[in-house]
């Protein structure tokens, strides 16, 4: 079984390759490690070894982690689904970016809670590209109407926008729907919505990021390639 250090050093080689293949900058890239289940010191060793973003879909779950980190690095992601009752324990993880923004409501109820705190918050908006009902996320024929109203909205910084590919075996079946993104990216900046930026693409995930870098991702949301399959026994 290979080591948590080994994989991602495969991971970073194999991503390099692939940008210096598609002609992109070998640094063009940002890799999150989704630590879902895995406790603080199992985070700490991916930290160590080249991980400088983490990531985590439950907010109850971060709590109980992320201020007890001590290793260095340099951001929290939020990649979850957000509820309302949880924006405000979130807010105090500081998260860098929160990656799930997928409705008005949620952003309106985000917005009103950091402005109580006097900050802003850069956010993703996330779109549901695969039209599955189990995901979370913006119709992408709705996305833009959607992001003129966030972009009203004065503590929210909308930084780019996020989507989870189809499932499955075959990591080919994802690439449209990835490319279905990057059209809406395109589509986005056409409009010239002020102070919208679409920085980051976050898309790409264990089973298909390097089909997402070639579809043009420059984030990746990876679990799974990092620390194996097995549970390390970290909060649900």
């Amino acid at each position: 079984m290979s080591s948590i250090a080994d994989n991602i050093k495969r991971i970073k080689e194999q991503t390099v390759e692939k940008l210096i293949s598609l002609g992109r900058p070998e640094d063009d890239i940002t890799i999150v490690a989704v630590t879902k289940t895995h406790p603080v010191a199992v985070i700490e060793e991916a930290l160590r070894n080249g991980i400088s973003h983490i990531g985590e879909n439950k907010v109850q779950e971060a709590i109980h982690k992320i201020p007890f980190i001590t290793v260095p690095y340099e951001g929290f992601h939020f990649i979850g689904h957000l509820q309302s009752n949880k924006i405000n324990n979130l807010l105090k993880l500081k998260p860098m970016l929160i990656q799930s923004i997928d409705s008005l409501y949620i952003a309106q109820q985000l917005n009103r809670s950091l402005g109580r705190k006097n900050i802003t918050q850069d956010i993703l908006i996330q779109v549901n590209t695969t039209a599955e009902t189990t995901k979370s996320g913006v119709n992408p024929e709705n996305a833009i109407d959607m992001i003129w109203q966030i972009a009203a909205l004065p503590c929210l910084n909308i930084k780019g926008l996020m989507t989870i590919g189809m499932l499955s075996p075959n990591p080919e079946n994802t690439r449209p729907y990835f490319r279905k993104l990057w059209k809406l990216k395109e589509k986005i900046e056409a409009e010239k919505i002020p102070e919208v930026q679409m920085k980051y693409i976050s898309m790409g995930m264990s089973e298909d990021y390097l089909i997402a870098l070639e579809e043009g991702s420059n984030m990746l949301r990876l679990g799974t390639i990092i620390f194996g399959t097995r549970n390390y026994g970290g909060t649900n």
